[in-house]
This record gives structure tokens, sequence and C-alpha cells, in this order.
């Protein structure tokens, strides 16, 4: 009876404490990166089963020599990864494992997505619509003026910033979109512990209250100029589209238009003087193909259909980015259509309001591309 009540624990059963401290004790071994940890998931078939192979077995492993096999064996131990834990948790930090619910869905669809993001704020299924702000750290007052001006916009359709809490443009998104009530979400290179630039402290605790920061980083992970341009992948990764404004021809903001390319995510330019230092790499990129834009309105009707719906509030399904600049009449008649076809007098009946102004709404979004009339009075959601 007692074994009735109280089954022994199925040693085969998940156990998400357990997954998180082996995929913890890897993301401590220096020099294993993402693309590598991917490798050895697909040979080994689970954090555990790397972290209980052979040296030998490791280096059988394509971009796995001795020094990295040694160090997984040797470094990222599991009292190191449950001290690592503690200071996260501690730190009212949460950790999210690649492929988990919480993981960022855009983040999954990238080459080299990291294995573990820290996190400190919230995340929330609306962070799927995010557009990345980023430029160069040597700003011009044109550069701040145009950033702050946009972040903002964005934020007030319901757009997340994402930017990378540098100086310059990057702190003009965030303080843009912190300012409209709006979400941003700044990726850091280093430890959530160590918050750099130190003078953006404040900068970091406002924004957490409006959104979070997130790095792939351990918690006292000091800077490191390789960590840069590595995190920069993670701004594109997490965006629909990444927006540059004033960058400059060796500006650290061209890796993130590289990786937003290769993601197959949008590149927006906003144009300069073309006789500014501070404008040539956006003016290089427009000539190259990436698209000019001047506010919020270009960047929202260049953006195609999403990957996935993402839900905004219990009511309300996002598609298409151009619908966020709907009026909320054309937004609750748009709402009550689906994919599948419906009679347009079900449109009027549950919109609640008069038949003319429904009809005119219903002609409003056909004109937009959102919706299409189908014969027998039928109305769909493009």
């Amino acid at each position: 009876m007692v074994k009735e009540l109280f089954p022994e624990p199925d040693a085969d059963a998940p156990d998400p404490e357990r997954d998180l401290i082996d995929v913890l004790r890897l993301n401590l071994v220096p020099g294993l990166g993402p693309r590598t940890y991917q490798l050895l998931l697909e040979r080994f078939g689970s954090p555990r089963g790397i972290l209980e192979a052979s040296v030998s077995q490791l280096q059988s492993v394509r971009n796995v020599g001795p020094r990295l096999a040694m160090s997984l064996v040797t470094h990222g131990t599991e009292a190191a990864a449950v001290q690592e834990l503690e200071r996260a948790r501690s730190a009212g930090v949460s950790l999210h494992i690649r492929d988990t619910p919480t993981y960022p869905a855009g983040l999954c669809r990238i080459p080299d997505p990291p294995t573990l993001i820290y996190c400190k704020g919230t995340l929330v299924e609306a962070d799927a619509l995010a557009i990345g702000v980023v430029g160069s750290r040597h700003c011009t007052s044109y550069g701040r003026q145009q950033t702050n001006r946009l972040a903002q916009a964005l934020a007030r359709v319901g757009i997340t910033v994402v930017s990378g809490l540098a100086r310059g443009i990057d702190a003009e998104a965030h303080k843009g979109a912190l300012e409209a009530g709006g979400r941003t979400i700044a990726v850091c290179a280093t430890g959530l512990n160590t918050i750099y630039p130190p003078e953006h402290r404040e900068l970091s605790e406002a924004i957490t209250r409006q959104g979070c920061l997130i790095t792939e980083s351990p918690m006292d992970q000091t800077p490191k100029s390789g960590l840069f341009p590595q995190r920069n992948r993670i701004i594109s990764g997490m965006s629909l589209g990444v927006v540059l404004i004033e960058a400059g021809r060796s500006s650290g903001a061209l890796h993130t238009a590289r990786h937003a390319m290769e993601q197959n995510r949008d590149v927006f330019a906003m144009p300069g003087r073309v006789d500014s230092e501070a404008s040539l790499g956006c003016l290089d990129l427009i000539r190259d193909g990436a698209t000019l834009i001047r506010d919020v309105d270009d960047v929202l009707n260049a953006l195609g259909p999403l990957v996935a719906p993402v839900k905004r509030t219990p009511t309300e399904t996002v598609r298409k980015p151009a619908e966020l600049t709907l009026s909320d009449q054309e937004r609750l008649i748009l709402n009550l259509m689906s994919a599948e076809s419906t009679p347009v007098d079900e449109v009027i009946r549950a919109a609640n309001i008069e038949a003319s102004r429904v009809l005119s709404t219903i002609t409003v979004l056909e004109m937009k591309r959102l919706v299409r009339r189908l014969p027998g009075g039928f109305v769909v959601r493009s």
C-alpha cells in the first residue's frame, strides 16, 4: 500500500532542475560555442550524454580538439553549476533552456541559438513582435533624435524595441521605448552581475521594469571584446527586422546587419547626411539593398506575415505587423475574422455596431490587403 501511495521516482521521468544543472555545467565550459554544442548534442543525444562521454568519444566530434575535450571533462563541475544557479536566483534572474516553452521562439530559428539565456525582468509572448534598433556609440544629435523618435513610435504601436545597452544609439533606443511606456529588451554581452557600460546601471534597472535584460554569458562574466559581436546575433535573432541608425563603415552595428541577413531577417537603414562619416555604413547598406526607412510606418509596411500568429491580448491576434497601425475599430473587426471564411453577417452581429460602419471598415481592411472578400458574402483574413 505504501508503494502505491508513494511510488518510487521514475528514473526516466523528465527532471527540469537536473536538466538545468546539466546545461549550466556545459555553459560554464570555456570555448564551447553554440554550434559545437549542437554537434555534441546530435552525437550524444542530451546534455547528460555529453557530460558522461569520455575524452576520446568527445574528440570524435567535429570541432572538438584535445583542449576542448579536456575542458568538457574538467570544467563546469556540478558544484560550479549549483553555485551559478544560486547566484542567478538570488539576483532575480531566470534561466531559459533552448527548445523549452519559455525560450524566445525567434532565437530557435537562427543557425546558432544560445544553449541557455539568462533573463532579468520578464519575457512575454508579445515580445515576438520585436524590432532591433542599433547604431554607432559615437552618434550625432541627429542620430539621437531620430532613434528616440522611432523607438517611441515602435513602442506606442506595441512593438518591443531590442538593442544592446551600449552607449549612443543603443541607449537612445531603450530610452525612447521606456519614455513611450513600451517594452524594451537589452541584450548584454556581459553577465548580469556586471552591467556594461557601468553608467547604464540605472537605465538597466528601468529596462527590467518594462522588459528585460538577457544574456548567454554566465553571471560574473566581465567585458571581453569578442563577446560583443557574438551577442549581436541575439539582437537580430530576437527581432523581425533590424534598423540601423548612424553606423560608420567600421561600426560594430554592421555585424548585427550581417547576422540579420544570415538569419533571413529584414534589414532597414535610416539615411543621414551624405557627407557625414557617421552615416556612411547606413548609406552603403541602402545602396546594397537594405530598405530605406523614415518612420514606423515604413518599417511595419515592409515586414511580411509572421512565421506564427502572436497573441498580444486575449482578444487580439497579430498575423502581420502592419495590423498594429490599425484603429481600434479596424482592429476589432479584423479580429472577428480568421483564416477560414466567415460570413459578413456573422461579423456584423459580433461587432455590435452599425452594419454600415462594419462594411466600410471591411473595405478599408481590404484596401490594406489584410482581408479578402469571397463570393457569397464571405470574408477571410489574409
